[in-house]
């Protein structure tokens, strides 16, 4: 069992940063991709950021070249760097671990990031 807690999360004016972080108890093996997602009110959940263990990373295009995604492997830890923050940033994001074997998906509980003036 994974046990994931987010933090970094609040409130932010345009164009500013925030860096969330996301901490996995349990065990996170080679093969589980770590990553984030977001939803904000009134939408679907979506994709933010992927990362696999080798450091292979994959973005939304919306966020492309504002957010970046690290891993440390040894405290089983994922950050996501949000720079150049939009007010349409603004949702819940959530930490996640897509374990490919067997198929297991793992959440966290969510942190709010607000953009606004």
């Amino acid at each position: 069992q994974v046990q994931l807690v987010e933090s970094g999360g609040g409130l932010v004016q345009p164009g500013g940063s925030l860096r969330l972080s996301c901490a996995a108890s349990g065990r996170i093996f080679s093969p589980d991709v770590m990553g984030w997602y977001r939803q904000a009110p009134g939408k679907q959940r979506e994709l933010v950021a992927t990362i696999t263990s080798g450091g292979s990373t994959n973005y939304a295009d919306f966020v492309k070249g504002r957010f970046t995604i690290t891993r440390d492997n040894a405290k089983n830890t994922v950050y996501l760097q949000m720079n150049s923050l939009k007010p349409e940033d603004t949702a819940v994001y959530y930490c996640n671990v897509d374990r490919p074997r067997p198929r297991l998906g793992y959440w966290g509980q969510g942190t709010q990031v607000t953009v606004s003036s």
